[in-house]
């Protein structure tokens, strides 16, 4: 396994984060432990979460999932960069979502009982709060970092504005801000090319990806539906129509290329200057196993090249549409 700092901080975590949104209402508890562990045999350190996953089970159980782990000891937790987030309601009551200085301080100490745990390495804000200002937001997270609950604050789909406005409020309190920015990313979905990562790269922010296969698109589909092992419906179908060509053209060329198509597309994020980790969520262990792969798949600057004719990027703004 590879190792980097995340962002410009000090903290080294794998090129891989393991994403854990499936544990619990997609993969039952014990599966889950073992998919842990076997992320730590694989070398990948770094987990990601936040205290709304946890699907028809309710919100916070994944989380209560990762901290029954983390208690079965064996030095679990301290092998873990641990990463949550908050933002979204935890219930109907006021004050109990968003990123108000109360809900920051509550909202952390239930995750914090949840994963049994006494910190988490990094805080993640799920979103923006375009009612709370960042003063009111830094103050809290001054208070957690003092109180020894928290190491480092990250933001979850902020847009490059949001970025340099919450660093422009941390650098006048003299403090580190953001440290990660959590982003949709892949070859089929680069908007954050445009701002969101200039604006990461310009305050030394690391981009974690989300979905890097978009939803499986970049999995092989084609293939799989060919033989008859997946159907896809709805959005995820029409997704497929719209970009068939493309995808077609994708996994002919990931077949050149003698490797599988999801290996493919999380390689060339591991290509990306920007990128830190992208967050691979497997269902089992077999998932897992594949999105470690990608680690040992080099792209030579003809197969970047050709996965941009492919899957067109964007440049900078205002370049991209201004000149």
């Amino acid at each position: 396994m590879d190792y980097t700092h995340l962002g410009r901080s000090g903290l080294s975590v794998s090129r891989l984060c393991l994403g854990t949104m499936n544990f619990g209402p997609q993969t039952p508890e014990d599966d889950s432990h073992a998919i842990m562990d076997a992320a730590h045999e694989h070398g990948i350190n770094f987990f990601d979460t936040a205290n709304r996953y946890g699907g028809e089970l309710g919100a916070g159980a994944t989380e209560s999932i990762l901290g029954r782990w983390f208690a079965t000891g064996g030095g679990r937790r301290e092998r873990t960069v641990l990463a949550t987030k908050l933002y979204g309601a935890m219930s109907d009551w006021p004050n109990d979502g968003k990123l108000s200085a109360l809900n920051i301080r509550r909202a952390l100490d239930a995750s914090l009982q949840r994963l049994q745990t006494d910190y988490v390495d990094l805080y993640q804000f799920h979103h923006v709060d375009r009612e709370t200002p960042w003063d009111e937001i830094w103050q809290a997270m001054e208070v957690a970092v003092a109180q020894g609950k928290v190491l480092y604050a990250g933001s979850s789909n902020f847009a490059g504005w949001h970025i340099a406005t919450a660093q422009e409020h941390a650098r006048k309190r003299n403090y580190t801000g953001l440290v990660s920015e959590q982003s949709i990313y892949n070859l089929l979905t680069r908007d954050i090319e445009l701002e969101v990562i200039p604006a990461a790269q310009g305050n030394g922010i690391g981009i974690i990806p989300w979905s890097p296969l978009q939803g499986g698109l970049l999995g092989g589909v084609v293939r799989k539906e060919r033989e008859g092992k997946r159907r896809l419906e709805g959005r995820a179908k029409e997704s497929l129509e719209s970009h068939r060509d493309a995808i077609e053209a994708y996994e002919d060329f990931a077949a050149e290329l003698g490797h599988e198509p999801g290996d493919v597309a999380l390689a060339w994020l591991l290509h990306q200057p920007a990128v830190t980790a992208p967050i691979i969520g497997p269902r089992t262990r077999e998932q897992l196993d594949a999105g470690v792969r990608a680690l040992d798949v080099t792209l030579d600057d003809a197969a970047l090249t050709r996965l941009d004719e492919i899957f067109p990027g964007r440049r900078t703004a205002p370049e991209d549409y201004a000149w």
